[in-house]
């Protein structure tokens, strides 16, 4: 894809994690887009690449996969499609923005009033929420234009409860960290290539795949970085 094996360079990015010097991990999040091409195959294949860690793979969907194939092979131990999971004081909660036929996103009543409830039924635990399409612009015309159509609603619910340490995007292709309303929103970059940031057209950067890291302390607070992998892949 983009003169991009992807499968080689998810590989790369997970034994890299698996091998980190400092830390192993305690549970996978995946952010969406798993499969481009929404094959059945695709998916056997990712789930043939994580089951034997013997760690919790957390899914949610991205534009570009088929949530009914991802149901199906993604919904058993050690996977979880969507819900929540705690850890310790932290719940994680795990939101579903993908539209049929769209590249843009969305939650809908539907998902914002459920947000709402766990997030009231979570009052005495930290949260950190995991969503496909971002809700806060990225200085990017052509990536904004595809972001969260119901972003102010999603923010004001953020508003709303005091619980929210941090929301993770993927879909953007490209590292952030900013803050708002003491709310960080940070997004992970692709095992593939990535977006070039600030750009007003589709334009790929030359930054290697990577993936971001968390650590979560019991006072609320989290450090998080971004791992960067170097491959053989060369962006052509």
């Amino acid at each position: 894809m983009r003169g991009v094996r992807t499968y080689d360079t998810f590989c790369a990015v997970i034994d890299s994690a698996m091998s980190h010097p400092e830390f192993s991990p305690d549970v996978i999040v995946v952010t969406g887009d798993i499969v481009q091409d929404e094959s059945q195959a695709g998916y056997e294949r990712f789930r043939a690449a994580l089951e034997s860690f013997a760690l919790p793979v957390l899914c949610i969907p991205g534009n570009h996969d088929d949530p009914a194939i991802m149901a199906e092979l993604l919904s058993r131990q050690p996977f979880q499609l969507g819900g929540e999971m705690r850890l310790a004081r932290w719940s994680l909660v795990l939101l579903s923005t993908f539209l049929v036929g769209e590249d843009a996103g969305g939650l809908g009543a539907q998902r914002l009033a459920g947000l709402d409830r766990s997030l009231r039924e979570h009052a005495d635990q930290n949260v950190l929420v995991f969503m496909h399409h971002h809700a806060i612009p990225m200085g990017s015309r052509w990536l904004d234009g595809v972001a969260l159509r119901d972003a102010e609603d999603f923010l004001q619910l953020l508003d709303r409860h005091r619980n929210v340490r941090g929301v993770v995007y993927g879909h953007v292709h490209q590292e952030s960290d900013r803050e708002r309303n003491g709310v960080r929103h940070l997004s992970s970059p692709s095992t593939c290539s990535q977006f070039l940031p600030g750009s007003e057209f589709f334009a790929l950067d030359s930054r290697p795949p990577g993936c971001r890291w968390f650590r979560l302390f019991d006072d609320g607070s989290f450090d998080s970085e971004v791992q960067w992998v170097a491959t053989k892949q060369q962006l052509r």
